[in-house]
C-alpha cells in the first residue's frame, strides 16, 4: 500500500479514522501495532501515522520512540513526497536542536533520519548510501523496516526516469548503490530497462522524460493595439 493506494488499508484501521476514536488516546496501541505491521509487510499509511503523531502530541506520556522513528523511516520510502516533513512537524519543535543530540537518544536519531531525508530530497543519491553505511546508529533505525534498502532503490528509479531517457551505467550503478550482476538484474527485472554494450542504460520514454514542444499563443485584438499606438503618441498633461 503506496501513500496512495489505500485499498490494504485494515477495515478496523479505516473504522478509528473515520470517526472520532483517532482521537482516543486509547487507540494509540492499536496504531502502534499498524505501524509495526507496515514495517513488516511493505506497506505504508501516511494518514495513519500522521493519526499516531497526533496522539502522541497530545499524550507525550503514550510516545514510543521506536514507534515514531519507524514512522520517520517508513516516509522516506515514499520520497519525494512530502510526507517525511509532515511527520517531523508533528514532533517536538526541539527535537532538531543539534545540543539535545548528546542526551536524547530519539533527537538524535531524529536529526541522522532527517540528514538523510535532506540526502534524498537533493537527489545525493551516492552520499545517501555513503552516509547510511557510515553509521551503525542508521543500519539500527532502519533494521524493522523490511526491504528499506529495496524500497529506496525503487524510488531513486522513479525519479530517474521522470528525469532521463539515459544515464550512464557508472552513474546509475553509484545511485542505486548495486553492481555486477545485482545491477543489471535489477535494472532488467525491476526497472525493466536496458544497457547496450556502451554502457549506456536506457530508459522508455513517458508522460516526464518525453521533450514535448510548447507553443504560446497570446491573442490582441487590433482595437487593444490600436490604443497602445495613441497612448504612445499622446502628450503628457
Amino acid at each position: 500500500m503506496s501513500v496512495q493506494d489505500l485499498s490494504m488499508r485494515p477495515e478496523y484501521i479505516a473504522n478509528i479514522l473515520a470517526g472520532l476514536e483517532r482521537y482516543n488516546p486509547e487507540t494509540t496501541t492499536i496504531f502502534q501495532d499498524y505501524v509495526a505491521q507496515q514495517c513488516e509487510s511493505k506497506t505504508y499509511d501516511c494518514y495513519a501515522n500522521l493519526a499516531l503523531l497526533k496522539l502522541y502530541q497530545f499524550n507525550p506520556h503514550l510516545t514510543k520512540d521506536e514507534t515514531i522513528t519507524n514512522i520517520l523511516v517508513k516516509a522516506l520510502t515514499v520520497f519525494p513526497s512530502s510526507d517525511f516533513s509532515l511527520c517531523l512537524h508533528l514532533l517536538p519543535p526541539n527535537i532538531l536542536l543539534q545540543q539535545t543530540s548528546a542526551t536524547d537518544a530519539l533527537s538524535e536519531a531524529v536529526q541522522k533520519l532527517h540528514v538523510l531525508s535532506v540526502l534524498l530530497e537533493s537527489a545525493q543519491y551516492k552520499e545517501f548510501w555513503a552516509t547510511l553505511d557510515s553509521d551503525d546508529l542508521y543500519a539500527d533505525l532502519v533494521a524493522d523496516c523490511n526491504g528499506f534498502e529495496e524500497l529506496i532503490r525503487v524510488r531513486i528509479a522513479m525519479a530517474t526516469a521522470q528525469a532521463a531517457r539515459e544515464i550512464d551505467r557508472k552513474v546509475l550503478e553509484g545511485w542505486i548503490n548495486l553492481e555486477g550482476e545485482d545491477f543489471e538484474a535489477f535494472v532488467r527485472n525491476v526497472c525493466q530497462w536496458t544497457i547496450d554494450e556502451d554502457g549506456i542504460v536506457h530508459i522508455p520514454v513517458n508522460n516526464d522524460n518525453e521533450a514535448k514542444t510548447t507553443v504560446t499563443r497570446e491573442n490582441v485584438k487590433f482595437d487593444q493595439f490600436s490604443r497602445l499606438v495613441k497612448r504612445a503618441y499622446e502628450q503628457p498633461a
